[in-house]
């Protein structure tokens, strides 16, 4: 048996009103000049300037043009501005697409080139040599689960090809994780949330690689959302049913350094061809994967089935999939998001070249991601 190595180390506040323990915590780090990373929309609404009306005593700047899938120019003007606010501290405020901006930009405040150049597979990878600004985190939607993760997806501009920086200094120094700020979501971003959320859970539990820590956390998560989801998604301001599904989600975030499968290389194909939301991808994607990975983890998701009260069989997993997706609206097919055949070889070539496939449970080629994507038109 080979050596392991494990670690678990971020902080994390959780529960309703726990975004109002952000100003006394920053307080006591002595931040003076922080820098609020969100997203477009959150930046227009009243929840978000509540939130920063509450940081008393705080001189506060808005980073607010974060949008869809993050990109390099995002990255760049956050950075910008955090200069011209002369900040001291980024808190990202926002769904995954912000959080993963919001680490992006204080990594790239007190380093040189672009944010890029970090990333993982960079034929000339550049290191993280200077301390990052001090970085909390509040998501707002229960999806990603960014707000504990180590890494930053962020797309180039032109080519639209996600790319990961992926580093232990990039996670939060503290999270707030306030389900309250989750209540007025949509349904159809719930729902598309929610399913990100899932297939987190569900891809962890099934990689080959050695971490039972992460199993065990990934099937707890699984189950808790199995039995949160459809409730989230109807009843929109029941606080158990939210706060379950941000637990959820920050569940799959931690579970998934030990890494994920197939679905997510899809999905991130998805993500760089038609700019697909990457809930929305995984959700649909998600029980044709399983179909293809029946006879390779029959076991695991046998067990997937019983935690999530679908059944015994592996089989009654992957039905179950596609009865939750029914319920909650979210597309059966990639033909219902205007995805057509003449897609697939881009999206394959996408797919074969992302790395999350490497610990599907069983290997996947450039025929078996054509045969998976033209099923699932």
């Amino acid at each position: 048996m080979t050596l392991a190595r494990f670690a678990f180390p971020t902080t994390i506040h959780f529960g309703p009103g726990a975004r109002a323990l952000v100003s006394d915590h920053l307080r006591e780090k002595r931040i003076q000049r922080p820098l609020i990373v969100t997203d477009k929309g959150l930046a227009a609404l009243p929840i978000l300037k509540d939130f920063g009306a509450g940081l008393k005593g705080l001189e506060v700047g808005v980073y607010g043009g974060v949008f869809g899938n993050p990109t390099r120019g995002q990255v760049d003007a956050g950075v910008a501005e955090f200069r011209r606010h002369k900040a001291d501290c980024v808190i990202g405020f926002g769904g995954g697409a912000a959080l993963d901006v919001a680490k992006a930009v204080a990594l790239m405040a007190v380093h040189e080139g672009n944010v890029l150049q970090y990333a993982w597979d960079h034929p000339q990878v550049l290191p993280i040599r200077n301390p990052l600004p001090y970085f909390v985190a509040l998501p707002t939607t229960s999806g990603t689960g960014s707000e504990v993760g180590r890494s930053s997806v962020i797309s180039d501009d032109e080519t639209h090809v996600k790319k990961v920086v992926f580093n232990p200094v990039l996670l939060a120094k503290a999270v707030f994780a306030d389900p309250e700020l989750t209540l007025d979501l949509p349904p159809a971003v719930t729902a598309a949330t929610g399913m990100d959320a899932l297939t987190h859970n569900v891809e962890s539990y099934l990689s080959p690689a050695y971490h039972p820590l992460c199993d065990g956390i990934a099937l707890e998560g699984a189950r808790i959302a199995a039995h949160a989801l459809e409730t989230a998604v109807r009843e929109p301001k029941n606080i158990k049913a939210r706060s379950d599904m941000m637990m959820s989600s920050m569940m799959g975030a931690i579970a998934f350094q030990k890494d994920l499968g197939a679905v997510h290389s899809c999905a991130h194909a998805l993500g760089t061809v038609v700019d697909m939301h990457h809930g929305l991808a995984n959700g649909i994607m998600i029980d044709h994967v399983m179909r293809f990975n029946l006879d390779a983890a029959d076991a695991k998701m046998a067990e997937l089935a019983r935690v999530c009260g679908a059944g015994t069989k592996a089989m009654d997993f992957v039905e179950w999939l596609v009865a939750l997706k029914a319920r909650i609206h979210i597309p059966a097919k990639l033909g219902e998001k205007g995805v057509t055949a003449q897609h697939v070889p881009r999206l394959v070539e996408i797919a074969v070249n992302d790395i999350c496939h490497q610990t599907n449970p069983k290997p996947c080629s450039a025929k078996d991601f054509e045969r998976i994507f033209r099923q699932a038109i």
